[in-house]
């Protein structure tokens, strides 16, 4: 009888789904959420109406796109996170003391822009957007690992999932959307100053956030950090001379792609508004090769240690436990930030991370490209006004998202992860034939609206509605609600295959990819848009998606055989997979 029960409390559904809302880790999930929309939206979409409202020039504006860069790179500096405890700040917890001063530091760049005229000290204005996204770049990275680390069997890693993705496409509205809508009634500096506000009550609400704790004995933390260091000594590890190897390698690779970075953020800092680089050409040139020699080139020699260690060449033969009296090095830690991460996931996941970066590489492909493309769609090809496709994206657009989300947030809980992460990317790929049909007159789409009254109640809409607005606005309406659950899916798909252990690092350089194909895929479905037009775009993008469906199937097979192998009997759904 008590089996049964247990089995019955255990069983997916509602009610997990209830309980995990009311655990407090959700709460903090979605003020973390939130607090990770916010800043992109005011350093990187919002400011810029600002700056226009200011009469600064186009020229001028075109320094605050380096803005982006914090976010387009951000996984260069994760190795810190993973590694590095801020002096005075570890007792707060191993992500906490990153997250909360992170949040505050945004909080205050916004109040301080609130009192600048950006065209009278456009300098200052530029420097405080370029720290505030920086930080907020860095709260993204201990966010994330913050989510994997303290899902459990109440607050799921998929419920978490969710509910960070929910948040964050509210806070996008808010910062977006409603950002504009309360400048014009209240002005610029006044909305910066409440915005400013927001982000400093959740950076002292996420003191009192749950963490994996940090010793507050400062030595205590040291001696642990030296012990964990010192396991590279023991036997069965590789020598010192493959780290070493190994170590020069990547450090070569990732001190390349850093200053590469820094040296095109200076340029253009220091450049005159003729002579500045262009961001969007540095990110589309160096963008692939920063990737490349930071996370492609890196698991090549990761694999390299890792086949060492499998085949028992070149390892320490001492009795086990010798590591642990062993004097930690300097390098010791660099190959602990820098290389570890690699080798534990490439040793864990052996040929299968092929499987993974293929599915990494292809699920959000039509995502990562297609915003480029959007607006150009909506307002040249089909001939939209501004006003109706604000209405449609922002309005049932956003509505439809988080919709998907949460519709995706209860499929997760109830069917589990991977049938989730099929179904997601199926419908993603499907909806690339609504636009298909818009392409070429949206016949399909007029009648279907029609046919379910939806035609009808747009007509209501005052001033703009009509059939033309209601089949764009349920062609959106359909394409947000299958990335809503498409994205639930990746999300909770991609922090369950890394290690607590390394999650920052490993998270951060997996969902990096997805720079490497927007920025390789933009120019190749510009020049297909220009030589063929949007139909056969739309076409293509479907049969990709479709591709990636088929992969999502080859890993729920990896991962269903490799569970079976281990005698894991217990459904996914709702599981707390990260691996260890």
């Amino acid at each position: 009888m008590g089996d049964a029960q247990a089995e019955k409390k255990k069983k997916p559904g509602w009610r997990t789904v209830l309980r995990s809302l009311r655990n407090r880790k959700s709460g903090f999930m979605a003020l973390f959420g939130f607090a990770q929309g916010l800043p992109p939206a005011l350093f990187l979409g919002t400011l810029y109406a600002w700056l226009s409202e200011a009469e600064v020039d186009l020229e001028t504006m075109g320094v605050f796109s380096l803005v982006g860069l914090a976010y387009a790179f951000q996984f260069l500096w994760s190795p810190l996170l993973d590694k590095v405890d801020i002096p005075g700040l570890s007792k707060l917890g191993k992500r906490k003391q990153w997250i909360a001063p992170m949040q505050l530091i945004v909080g205050i760049a916004l109040l301080v822009m609130s009192f600048l005229d950006p065209k009278n000290a456009l300098g200052w204005f530029s420097l405080l957007a370029a720290v505030g996204a920086f930080a907020s770049a860095t709260q993204d990275i201990a966010i994330n690992a913050w989510r994997i680390d303290v899902a459990d069997e109440e607050a799921t890693l998929d419920i978490l999932s969710t509910i960070t993705q929910m948040g964050f496409r509210l806070a996008a509205l808010v910062g977006g959307a409603f950002g504009l809508i309360i400048a014009e009634r209240i002005g610029w500096p006044q909305t910066y100053l409440i915005m400013g506000a927001i982000m400093l009550g959740i950076g002292i609400a996420s003191l009192f956030a749950p963490d994996a704790t940090v010793s507050d004995d400062t030595a205590a933390t040291a001696a642990a950090n030296a012990d964990e260091v010192a396991e590279l000594y023991n036997a069965g590890e590789v020598t010192e001379k493959v780290r070493t190897r190994a170590l020069i390698a990547v450090g070569v690779l990732w001190g390349w792609a850093i200053i590469t970075v820094v040296v095109f953020m200076v340029r253009s800092m220091t450049a005159t508004p003729d002579t500045r680089p262009d961001v969007t050409l540095f990110t589309t040139t160096y963008g692939p090769l920063i990737v490349l020699a930071t996370v492609v080139l890196p698991a090549f020699i990761a694999a390299w240690v890792a086949r060492q260690k499998r085949e028992g060449r070149n390892v320490i033969h001492a009795a086990p436990g010798v590591g642990a009296g062993h004097t930690v090095k300097f390098t010791d830690h660099l190959y602990r930030a820098l290389v570890l991460p690699l080798v534990e996931f490439v040793g864990r996941m052996g040929w299968s991370l092929v499987l993974i970066l293929a599915v990494v590489l292809t699920y959000r492909i039509c995502d990562a490209i297609w915003g480029t493309f959007a607006y150009p769609f909506y307002l040249g090809e089909l001939e939209y006004t501004n006003d109706d496709v604000a209405f449609a994206s922002k309005f049932f657009g956003v509505g439809a998202i988080i919709a998907g989300l949460a519709l995706g947030g209860l499929l997760l809980t109830t069917i589990g992860r991977m049938a989730t992460l099929l179904i997601g990317g199926i419908l993603a790929a499907l909806t690339n034939l609504l636009y298909a049909d818009m392409a070429v007159g949206g016949h399909y789409m007029e009648a279907f609206s029609g046919a379910i009254g939806f035609t009808y109640l747009i007509e209501q809409v005052p001033g703009i509605g009509d059939a033309d607005l209601a089949k764009l606005t349920i062609t959106i309406a359909f394409e947000n609600l299958a990335i809503g659950i498409a994205g639930a899916a990746y999300v909770a798909w991609l922090s369950s295959i890394v290690s607590k252990k390394f999650s920052a690092v490993q998270y951060a350089l997996l969902s990096s990819l997805t720079l490497l194909v927007g920025t390789l895929g933009r120019g190749a479905l510009g020049e297909m848009i220009e030589d063929q037009g949007y139909y056969d775009v739309f076409i293509l993008t479907t049969w990709i998606g479709l591709a990636a469906a088929v992969l999502v199937c080859f890993e729920w097979y990896r991962q269903s055989r490799g569970k079976a192998a281990a005698g894991v009997v217990a459904p996914e759904a709702g599981e707390v997979a990260p691996a260890e």
